[in-house]
């Protein structure tokens, strides 16, 4: 989803805000100053209205970011650790590190956050009952009751990556015993999830409700995305399953000096490595990794002065794999520590290296095969 603006940290989680969220929110804010609260707070003046707007705004994001909260302390409660928490212009999205190992665990993580979703519209809806001294505060807490009702009935289409989706995933889940087919079934639900969506939006368009179908359109085309990825990424694992790291390893791994200045290694090495990452040696020590990402972080005009030890990923800060260790559990382990290659270790020696492409050209080559 890109790179997000870190805010602050809950529970050790961080928090942040997608730049899109910057529009989404200039919306809501002028749709409620422009045309809920201009009916229902009329009696407010117009900056009385417009600060209103952006206070409801606020809080509905706030009930956004409590949605994403549920779905990351229960995840926490299964031991699943939380990468961060986006908001952008569709909502939020909590990131977790790897997948549920049980039917239970995806299931309980799932239909957390549209229960506290619904948890707040109860909680909104009662301080709009009791605010009758200032209907204007009434007026902005039954907004957020019903949005949160929205919210919560909303997330639990059956619709995979939806929460309603990982519902469905994980019942199907836990009636087969098979991950991958129920989330061919639920990806497929998706699918057919994010062609309503579409249909609608084309609907309301020539109906005349032109921001309508263009939103739902957005949409669907948005989940439609989503749910083919997660079918393609089930392939994907079902490919690799029961594979371990040393069948899919290069054992002819590249290697530089930890001397080599980085303009030797341009003009010399690259060229036979296109790949454009080395395993740097010093002193027949393996004490990092280079890649044309360090590379590229030094200005051209330093090259020929700064040598490969002094901008590699130090030994100490790398994943470490054995030859024996699942590729899936291995490519879960890059992604988590956003590296493209690790070194695979038995014992003291380096017996290879595993790496994104790697992984790529190999499953390339069972496809090749018909395997």
């Amino acid at each position: 989803m890109g790179k997000s603006i870190k805010l602050f940290r809950i529970n050790g989680i961080p928090i942040g805000l997608h730049p899109s969220w910057f529009i989404i929110f200039v919306f809501l804010t002028w749709s409620l100053a422009n045309g809920y609260f201009a009916d229902r707070a009329s009696s407010l003046p117009f900056t009385g209205i417009w600060a209103l707007g952006i206070v409801t705004s606020l809080l509905f994001f706030a009930s956004v970011l409590a949605h994403e909260l549920g779905h990351a302390f229960v995840a926490l409660r299964n031991r699943i650790p939380v990468k961060s928490i986006s908001l952008f212009f569709l909502g939020g999205v909590a990131e977790i590190e790897r997948e549920p190992d049980a039917p239970g665990e995806e299931f309980r993580i799932a239909i957390a956050g549209p229960m506290v979703s619904l948890a707040l519209a109860l909680v909104f809806n009662s301080l709009s009952q009791v605010s009758g001294g200032l209907p204007y505060m009434g007026a902005a807490f039954d907004y957020l009751a019903r949005v949160n009702l929205l919210l919560g009935v909303f997330n639990l289409i059956p619709g995979f990556p939806m929460d309603g989706g990982r519902i469905l995933r994980a019942t199907i889940w836990k009636l087969t015993g098979d991950h991958y087919q129920a989330t061919r079934a639920a990806s497929f639900t998706g699918q057919l999830v994010a062609f309503g969506f579409i249909a609608y939006g084309v609907f309301s368009v020539f109906t005349g409700n032109l921001m309508n179908g263009i939103w739902m359109g957005f949409i669907g085309m948005f989940l439609l995305n989503l749910a083919g990825s997660a079918s393609a990424q089930a392939r994907l694992q079902q490919k690799l399953d029961g594979i371990n790291v040393d069948r899919v390893m290069n054992r002819h791994y590249p290697s530089v000096p930890g001397e080599a200045t980085l303009e030797q290694l341009v003009s010399e090495t690259l060229a036979e490595n296109s790949q454009g990452t080395f395993l740097v040696i010093d002193n027949e020590k393996p004490p990092g990794i280079l890649t044309l990402r360090e590379i590229t972080k030094v200005p051209r005009h330093l090259w020929s002065r700064i040598r490969a030890r002094e901008v590699m990923k130090p030994w100490e800060r790398l994943i470490q794999i054995s030859p024996d260790t699942p590729v899936l559990t291995a490519l879960q382990e890059m992604e988590a520590a956003d590296l493209r290659m690790v070194p695979v270790v038995e014992g003291l020696q380096v017996k290879g290296i595993l790496s994104r492409e790697q992984v790529r050209h190999y499953l390339k080559l069972r496809t090749e095969l018909g395997s």
